[in-house]
């Protein structure tokens, strides 16, 4: 999409509503200016026709869908003639409604209709057909009409963005603008999405001093969510204080006062943890000593009386092997224990071990279930065990409340799940609310078995459950070591466990499932992963394009995922007049391309692609391909396996080009071939754990293509990112 203008203004009014996310408030609209009808796009909430814009914007021209206006600000004038007030009510801009009751209402009330209804609506009731509990219905959804509006305008004139006015109103009705006066920082609770810095400029310009309480209460909390980001479930309090004071500059003792506060209300808990004061927001800290205290009562559980060597041989029996000494602890472990934790490396025998503990629980009588972080995760654990697995939000039946205000899960300890054990993979991803969430809902007497790999990148979110639990000495765990001689002939494992130790992998070979390509010119490496995917694999290898992934370290840089994904697009999926597009942010969305969902939506609905069922939820991680664009519908079709989900088109900011992902979005998944980038990037990213977690996500081939100085750095660099958790400490001291 092209800007042709950088500010323009137009006016006119709404002929149409083409389009109208309600959770936003986004719209595609077409308005009359007089002269045109033109298609413009923005942040409108309630927009009906009949009523007057002005938007403040510019113009823009995609391939597809023609000239848009795309609106910044808006002001908003409610229709004044009799015709104007006609259309707005006729066509949907007051809920109950229609053309019968609208020409009833105009003939009664003329050019005085919208005052009479917003002021007077017990008048309404005075027409045929209109009852008064249906006029106050009127007045009622014609006010929050109005309010929005007025709450929309508030926000635009102090520079804020539109789209916090739909929650907003939600939360306060009418008195949302003078909710925002009274403290302009409830803005930054997650729920309404916006940054310290928005809601703090608009606090200085309503007047707020730069010492004020409200203030210094916002930025702490804000440094607290921030860092959860950075895997923190807590900041030491000096950390914490010297942090704020940097961000606001109003003196740390002012900030400690503001924390004593906020520890008060009951929003920030402090406390000792392995001998640092530790400051957490509620939910955290909640979160964490709900998971250690389950975690304890597992341990602490009376071990099951059976017998285990007739178990573990029968599960040999059954699977057709003898097993190694720790797989056979393994599966005895799991067999007298409420919990073990299961690691291990690629080609330790990992899968064998879960089969043969599934066998045991079997014997025992126990419906287990199984759940990993991911769907990828999930798909690849239903594939190696022959049984069904669940992501851990659709297991739990993750959804929202009531206000959409917070995450919910329809199981708990109120409503636990329908299991004996659950086995969950790839524990590393799970962060430590995602771990609670599980043990919360786990009944009585309920097994539970942790499988991971130690090694790998720590989860996106808070905490450093895995680690944690293994440093703590107090779960039954087994490391499996040994690398079995099947694996032994890959060079992607062999690979893997030298760079796990530290050693250089082998790069000179460049035979069997490991190769390396050394480019050192950024342009070079990018052009030769392009002719990997698009050519040389496909033709050579038959290795489909559609099965080869390609991994980097980082999003940005030449040779980042961003820069890869459109020259990848361009080579596989290129542009044709049979294939329709839309434009969202920096990428072009195009019909036949490989996308990846980025964040959890737990209320989209999907369907069976063969129409047998239907359901609601994407979840961060999943991939799948468009398949329609439909630019009159505003939707796009995207195929996850055998699901089909349609997104509008504001709704594209939950996608993202996977041709080329970050290791970090990799994890979880195998893929047939991997193909990983390695140029310039961020320090903290050339790290071994992430060397290694790229690695082993292939399958069949792993392809090289970089420099062997940023190999070597990485192996070199096992400096892991400190993450301040306090599940180890309360483990080992037993809360």
């Amino acid at each position: 999409m092209e800007e042709q203008e950088k500010t323009t203004q137009i006016e006119g009014t709404v002929a149409a509503v083409v389009y109208e996310n309600p959770e936003n408030g986004y719209c595609v609209l077409r308005l009359n200016t007089g002269d045109d009808v033109v298609t413009a796009v923005g942040c409108f909430p309630g927009a009906a026709v009949g009523e007057r814009l002005s938007l403040t914007g510019g113009w823009t021209t995609h391939p597809s869908y023609g000239e848009q206006f795309a609106a910044e600000t808006v002001r908003r004038t409610l229709p004044r003639d009799r015709d104007a007030i006609y259309a707005y009510l006729a066509f949907g801009g007051v809920r109950g409604v229609g053309k019968v009751l609208a020409a009833a209402i105009v003939r009664a009330f003329g050019e005085e209709a919208l005052q009479v209804i917003e002021n007077e609506p017990e008048k309404l009731a005075e027409i045929r057909g209109i009852t008064r509990k249906k006029a106050l219905q009127i007045a009622d959804d014609f006010r929050r009409q109005v309010g929005l509006r007025r709450l929309m305008e508030f926000l635009t004139a102090n520079g804020l963005r539109a789209q916090f006015a739909v929650r907003l109103y939600r939360a306060y009705g009418d008195e949302a603008a003078q909710a925002l006066r009274d403290n302009p920082y409830i803005l930054t609770q997650t729920y309404f999405g916006a940054n310290f810095f928005e809601a703090d400029e608009l606090a200085l310009r309503l007047g707020f001093a730069p010492d004020s309480r409200e203030r210094i209460e916002a930025a702490v909390l804000f440094e607290l969510r921030h860092n959860l980001g950075n895997g923190h479930t807590f900041l030491p309090r000096g950390k914490l204080t010297a942090a704020t004071n940097q961000l606001i500059e109003v003196g740390e003792e002012a900030v400690e006062e503001a924390l004593d506060m906020l520890e008060e209300g009951g929003y920030v808990i402090c406390e000792q943890v392995a001998g640092v004061e530790a400051c957490y927001l509620e939910s955290l800290h909640r979160a964490e000593t709900s998971a250690a205290a389950r975690l304890l009562d597992l341990v602490r559980a009376e071990s099951a009386a059976v017998n285990t060597e007739t178990l573990v041989a029968d599960a040999e029996r059954s699977q057709g092997i003898v097993y190694a000494g720790l797989q056979r602890r393994a599966v005895a472990l799991a067999a007298e224990n409420r919990v073990l934790v299961l690691t291990g490396g690629p080609g330790t025998g990992k899968t064998t071990s879960v089969r043969g503990i599934l066998t045991v629980f079997d014997r025992l009588g126990l419906k287990t279930v199984l759940a990993a972080p991911t769907g990828r995760a999930a798909k690849r654990m239903t594939e190696l065990t022959g049984r069904e697995a669940k992501t851990v939000h659709r297991l739990l039946g993750a959804g929202y409340s009531d206000d959409d205000s917070e995450l919910v899960f329809e199981h708990d300890r109120d409503d636990p799940l329908d299991a004996d054990a659950v086995i969950l993979d790839e524990t590393s991803m799970v962060d430590i609310q995602l771990l609670a969430a599980l043990l919360d809902a786990m009944p009585a007497g309920c097994r539970l078995v942790l499988v991971g790999d130690a090694d790998q990148l720590p989860s996106v979110g808070p905490g450093n459950v895995l680690g944690d639990i293994l440093r703590s000495g107090v779960i039954p765990s087994v490391s499996l070591t040994e690398v079995f001689r099947q694996a032994e002939r890959s060079d992607i494992v062999a690979n893997a466990h030298r760079i796990n130790s530290g050693e250089l992998p082998e790069l000179t070979k460049n035979k069997g499932d490991f190769f390396f390509l050394r480019r050192t010119a950024a342009e070079g490496l990018a052009e030769t992963v392009v002719e990997l995917c698009a050519r040389r694999l496909p033709e050579k290898m038959g290795i489909p394009a559609d099965q080869i992934q390609v991994l980097a370290p980082s999003r940005r840089q030449e040779t980042g995922t961003v820069q890869l994904n459109r020259r990848l697009q361009a080579a596989v999926n290129p542009a044709s007049p049979q294939k329709r597009e839309r434009a969202m942010g920096d990428f072009t969305f195009r019909e036949g391309d490989r996308v990846m969902q980025i964040r959890n939506n737990y209320d989209i609905l999907w369907k069976k692609s063969d129409g047998s069922a239907v359901g609601t939820g994407v979840f961060n991680g999943d991939i799948g391909r468009i398949l329609t664009i439909d630019p009159a519908l505003e939707a796009v079709q995207v195929e996850f396996d055998d699901r089909i989900v349609t997104y509008a088109f504001d709704q594209l900011t939950e996608l993202e080009p996977a041709y080329a992902m970050t290791v970090h979005k990799s994890q979880g998944s195998e893929y047939r071939a991997v193909v990983l980038a390695l140029g310039r990037s961020a320090p903290a990213l050339l790290a071994r754990n992430v060397l290694y977690t790229a690695v082993t996500r292939a399958k069949e081939l792993l392809i090289l293509v970089g420099d062997e100085q940023i190999v070597a750095q990485m192996v070199a660099n096992d400096r892991r990112r400190r993450r301040y958790s306090g599940l180890r400490a309360r483990l080992a001291e037993g809360l």
